[in-house]
């Protein structure tokens, strides 16, 4: 791997706890509209396009009104993940001051992708920020959209980090090194080694001590 000169974070999972939010906010939204529980793992399972994905495959026949009933939730609760992960600021402004490119790409649509940055005071750190879509994942074309824009830069030069196993089918598809971040509670560290990333982590230490390395 060549010097690290640009890192593309995912958002869920990756920079904060929000997992459990997103999964709270859905319930609430969607259950009063179609009059039936729904599980964890039902809600899960249409991870990979936007929020608004979400509501189209749950509730179709409420889209508007769930939409926006998830995103008043989402905001509302946000106090339960309050903070991003222990340590993800202190390594963002050490990236920072060495003059590392910082961008974002993230399945998350934009209204809610804004709400968690200001609440965690983080917007300001990412250069590029490249949003989900309702009709399905887009993560290589938003990795790509960065990509574009570092366009001095070489493939080899950058890194995503996220704590999907998409996230990983989506760089390897566009040629970009990926780091599996397993520091959430929410992620399974060996579904995601059995893709191969180029480097897993289990803490934000770990990870933070490895990229002063390679920067």
């Amino acid at each position: 791997m060549e010097k690290i000169k640009a890192v593309i974070f995912d958002l869920d999972g990756t920079i904060g706890d929000t997992v459990p939010l997103c999964i709270l906010a859905f319930r609430k939204s969607i259950e009063t509209l179609i009059n039936r529980s729904v599980s964890d793992e039902e809600i899960i399972a249409t991870f990979g396009p936007s929020e608004e994905g979400t509501i189209m495959a749950l509730a179709p026949n409420h889209y508007e009104q769930g939409v926006a009933d998830y995103l008043r939730y989402y905001k509302m609760f946000h106090d339960i993940c309050p903070n991003p992960f222990h340590g993800i600021k202190e390594l963002l402004d050490s990236l920072k001051e060495k003059g590392v490119r910082i961008a974002m790409v993230t399945g998350k649509g934009k209204y809610s992708t804004e709400i968690s940055l200001d609440k965690f005071e983080l917007k300001n750190y990412f250069e590029i920020i490249e949003t989900g879509h309702l009709e399905g994942g887009r993560k290589p074309e938003g990795i790509q959209t960065v990509l574009d824009s570092f366009n001095e830069l070489s493939n080899h030069e950058v890194v995503y980090v996220g704590d999907a196993p998409s996230d990983i089918t989506a760089s390897k598809e566009v040629g970009v090194p990926v780091i599996a971040a397993a520091w959430s509670d929410t992620v399974k560290p060996e579904r995601l080694a059995e893709l191969k990333p180029d480097e897993l982590f289990c803490s934000i230490d770990a990870f933070a001590n490895w990229i002063n390395l390679k920067i």
